[in-house]
């Protein structure tokens, strides 16, 4: 063998043993079992930040539902004591609570969604992570045997270098399945954060505010002659239930008959 045959091999069988160690599929699976466990911490981390925005929302509904029974009966109060006025400002405010309230519900609505997917996408990825530890530590547990195999045969039969090549492929198809695995996780985490809400408004938003705006004053005046029937028939008006949830109701139906 010429000296340049016999460096030709040494420099292989060196870089074959280098490469052996860079890419360890044992520590490439650790990595991609670690990355995948901080993802389902993200989801989880986000989990509780949503659950947190929705129960904020929640209190605020309460209390500007608080309010709006608050309104009414100082609205019947002022209108049995002869203030129309005094009344007709009252359902004026209690008609602006019930458009902000609208507004909550729709933020409620949408938490609540978001909230279920990011249950669904935790349960998911929490299974996914529970498979692969298990693949992980298999492929890990035939790897270092065949390890110990290959270094006891290479010392028998004195046929490192061929080794040497086997695992080096064996090496890199493991890699190479790691980083598939790797590329899912992140594939699921770009889904995760996809969840957003479009809260842009409408091209002519003006013009629906002030068409509400109309129908709000509408249903004020009528809500006020119903008031003026009921005290001039001696008749109570349907009131809403109350309850650390019924701010939900508001707006659903009639309150005044």
């Amino acid at each position: 063998m010429s000296n340049t045959s016999r460096m030709r091999d040494i420099f292989r069988v060196k870089t074959s043993k280098a490469l052996d160690r860079v890419e360890d599929p044992r520590e490439m699976l650790d990595h991609s079992y670690d990355q995948q466990v901080k993802l389902l911490q993200q989801v989880r981390q986000a989990l509780a930040e949503v659950a947190t925005a929705k129960k904020r929302v929640d209190l605020q509904g309460q209390e500007l539902g608080a309010r709006y029974q608050r309104l009414e009966g100082q609205a019947r109060e002022a209108l049995a004591q002869g203030r129309e006025d005094l009344a007709r400002a009252a359902l004026e405010r209690r008609s602006l609570i019930e458009r902000q309230v609208a507004k909550l519900q729709e933020q409620y609505a949408g938490m609540q969604q978001q909230t279920a997917q990011l249950e669904e996408r935790e349960r998911r990825l929490a299974e996914q992570i529970a498979v692969f530890k298990v693949e992980k530590e298999t492929i890990k547990a035939t790897y270092t045997a065949s390890e110990a195999q290959v270094k006891a045969n290479e010392a028998v039969a004195g046929i490192g270098s061929t080794i040497n090549d086997i695992g080096t492929s064996l090496d890199r198809a493991r890699d190479r399945v790691a980083q598939m695995q790797a590329r899912a996780a992140a594939t699921d985490e770009m889904l995760a954060s996809g969840a957003l809400q479009d809260l842009t408004a409408a091209p002519d938003a003006d013009i629906d505010r002030q068409l509400a705006a109309l129908s709000a004053q509408a249903e004020v005046e009528r809500q006020l002659q119903a008031m003026r029937d009921a005290e001039k028939g001696h008749g109570a008006a349907d009131r809403r239930g109350d309850g650390d949830s019924g701010w939900l109701s508001i707006g659903q139906g009639p309150s005044a008959q």
